[in-house]
């Protein structure tokens, strides 16, 4: 639709008027009835406009309204595919993408640690008991791994925290750090005793593959539980010119004790 279809009604009255105007011979009754006319045709222009422009602030207002929704509902996508359901901790593919990243420019120190003992949890006051444990543990942890590092729930049971800037010695410390606070944390009935975690350290040069960082802290946890569980231990520190690998999947981990 065009200015023309659009405005017909005002177009024809204007025209009159300034056909009107231009005449020398134009009566004082006709120059009334032309104002009067354009009176008319300006005031139900406003009221459109006014319509106008109450509808576009209302439409304004609900496509406002509308993205705001949108962004909400992509942050709580976004939320839900990186992080854990249960616990609230970054996932798998969330620990591991990241992880990936920081490794590409610096290096990072990365602790693999799982619970001891988890299975007889489970067996002992059921699946809830378990993942209570599970989302307690990881409130314990919450003044203990800072802005800057991050934990991820890679398994079960099994957990890892990244620590980008961190060298070997403090990232030893800090995983010290977080198995006292585990065995000293009060785990509420059903369970009702302490419970405990071994960990493995890994310190990774800049370059190195995600899949080595948790293979070697992996192959330190399986000492940690070797050795009699509840404790850490840390692997020897990359030989320079380590190779990056491609795979973006952290490898299997070893195979289990008993009952972890």
């Amino acid at each position: 639709m065009n200015n023309a279809d659009l405005f017909q009604s005002e177009l024809a009255t204007l025209e009159q008027a300034l056909w009107i105007q231009g005449r020398n011979n134009a009566s004082a009754a006709e120059y009334r009835d032309a104002l009067g006319t354009l009176i008319v045709e300006f005031q139900r222009l406003m009221r459109e406009t006014s319509r106008l422009i109450r509808h576009s602030d209302r439409a304004e207002l609900e496509t406002n309204r509308l993205n705001r929704q949108l962004q909400e509902l992509a942050a709580q996508l976004e939320y839900r595919a990186t992080h854990d359901a249960l616990t609230g901790i970054l996932n798998r593919a969330a620990i591991i993408e990241r992880g990936t990243r920081l490794l590409a420019d610096e290096a990072v120190a990365l602790i693999v640690f799982d619970i001891d003992f988890f299975k007889r949890i489970n067996d002992a006051h059921g699946h809830p008991a378990g993942d209570m444990v599970l989302r307690d543990l990881v409130a314990c942890l919450g003044p203990v791994v800072t802005d800057g590092e991050h934990i991820g729930r890679v398994g079960g049971e099994e957990f890892t925290v990244l620590l980008p800037g961190h060298g070997a010695a403090q990232a030893c410390a800090l995983a010290e750090h977080i198995r006292a606070c585990i065995e000293r944390h009060p785990f509420a009935a059903p369970v009702g005793r302490s419970v405990t975690v071994s960990l493995g350290v890994s310190w990774n040069v800049a370059g190195s593959s995600f899949d080595a960082a948790y293979g070697r802290a992996d192959e330190a946890l399986y000492r940690a539980k070797r050795a009699g569980r509840n404790r850490v231990e840390c692997a020897e520190e990359p030989p320079c010119g380590q190779h990056r690998q491609t795979s973006p999947n952290p490898p299997s981990p070893n195979p289990p004790f008993a009952d972890s």
